[in-house]
Order: C-alpha cells, then sequence, then structure tokens
C-alpha cells in the first residue's frame, strides 16, 4: 500500500478566544485527524503572532501548525469543520511534495502583540531646514507657449 501524502495544516484562530475554547478546536482537529485515518507527524503551537493584516477586524492570532499524511476524505472533513467554526480566522492546507520533514519548522520567533498608537505618533514627519522646505515646494509649471502667429490687427468695429 503506498504511503499517503503529506500536508501541512496551518490554523489561525481568533486571539481573543478564550484558551479553553481554543484548546477544544486544537483537540477536535486531533481527533478528526486520528478518527480519519490520518497520522499526525507533529503539532506545533507558534502562539499569538501579528498579521500582516487584518482579517475580520482581527490584527493578532493565535497559530497552530499540523503537518500530517491524509487521503483526501480526511482533508475534506477538516475544511468543512474548520470553514464553519467562527473562531479560526483562516487556515490552509499545503501538500509537501517530499513528504513530512524530520524536524518541523520551529516557531518564527516571538512576536508582540500590535499595540494601539495614538494618530499623532503613526506618521512623524521627518524635519528638514528651513531652505530646503522652500526648495522641496512644488514649482508651478511653465505656462505652455503657444506658436507665434503673425499678430494680426484687431477687427473694427463699427457703433
Amino acid at each position: 500500500m503506498a504511503s499517503k501524502p503529506a500536508y501541512d495544516l496551518f490554523v489561525l484562530i481568533d486571539a481573543d478566544v478564550p484558551e479553553e475554547r481554543r484548546s477544544g478546536i486544537l483537540d477536535g482537529i486531533r481527533s478528526q485527524i486520528a478518527s480519519g485515518g490520518g497520522d499526525l507527524k507533529s503539532d506545533v503551537d507558534w502562539g499569538v503572532r501579528k498579521l500582516a493584516f487584518e482579517i475580520a477586524h482581527r490584527g493578532d492570532a493565535y497559530y497552530h501548525l499540523f503537518q500530517l499524511e491524509a487521503d483526501a476524505e480526511l482533508l475534506k472533513t477538516l475544511e468543512h469543520s474548520l470553514s464553519i467554526d467562527d473562531a479560526v480566522l483562516r487556515y490552509r492546507i499545503i501538500r509537501l511534495p517530499k513528504g513530512v520533514p524530520d524536524k518541523p519548522p520551529p516557531s518564527p520567533g516571538p512576536s508582540a502583540p500590535r499595540a494601539a498608537r495614538p494618530l499623532d505618533e503613526q506618521a512623524p514627519e521627518p524635519t528638514a531646514p528651513a531652505e530646503a522646505s522652500e526648495a522641496s515646494e512644488v514649482p508651478e509649471p511653465p505656462a505652455a507657449e503657444a506658436p507665434e502667429a503673425p499678430e494680426s490687427p484687431a477687427p473694427a468695429t463699427q457703433e
């Protein structure tokens, strides 16, 4: 019997959900893999990290990586359950071309949740000398030069 294809399953869970609910989601994934005939090779917690962009008005998410070997039916079951859970912001299943690596990838390192900054601190303007600020003003475009036409006398008006 040929071995099953290997996959990475990334799950991003809302960072604001309680620990019990997050644990329940992860335990549900583990049990689905076991009961669906899959083989869980590694299970890595990456913790709360900043998102590159907001998802559902959230700036942070709890990242979790599962590496598994599974058939197509198990993947459909996992996708179905993850897509209907409101606490799951995103998930991705990626097929690994060379099987599951011996060691799971390490966590990318610590990442602090985003802190709200006052508006006046968000975009500091660069300071420049007064001369440079005058020179940096946008000059008016030169007036469009019309081709020179011979001057013709103005038509005489009769009153």
